[in-house]
């Protein structure tokens, strides 16, 4: 099995969670509602253009907040509900993605000295 990225871990993470969240709240005929499929493409395409790339940090611990105000509001309810449930639902993402926060992004300014 070929070993994933942090950003491609994140990706997978945040859409795992946001189909919890949508399954157990909007009760969606199909996966997901209008409204989190259209957040759930909005998180992977700022993922994908993630100016740190693969060394991308978890967007909770990112210091730069690409995400629009609403969309931000909407990913932290969506993470304060699922991100508790998913030790039980997705125990090894769970614990990856701990482990992925640890990581910190080298900056320009690390590079200088």
């Amino acid at each position: 099995m070929a070993q994933t990225t942090r950003a491609e871990r994140e990706k997978k993470t945040v859409e795992v969670m946001i189909m919890l969240y949508c399954k157990d709240n909007h009760k969606p005929k199909g996966n997901l509602c209008t409204e989190c499929q259209e957040l759930l493409t909005y998180s992977q395409r700022r993922a994908e253009h993630c100016r740190f790339g693969e060394d991308k940090p978890v967007c909770g611990d990112c210091p730069i907040h690409c995400y629009k105000k609403d969309m931000r509001e909407k990913i932290r309810t969506i993470m304060r509900y699922s991100g508790p449930r998913m030790i039980l639902h997705h125990p090894l993402m769970a614990m990856q993605h701990v482990i992925d926060k640890r990581h910190k992004p080298q900056t320009e300014e690390d590079n200088i000295g």
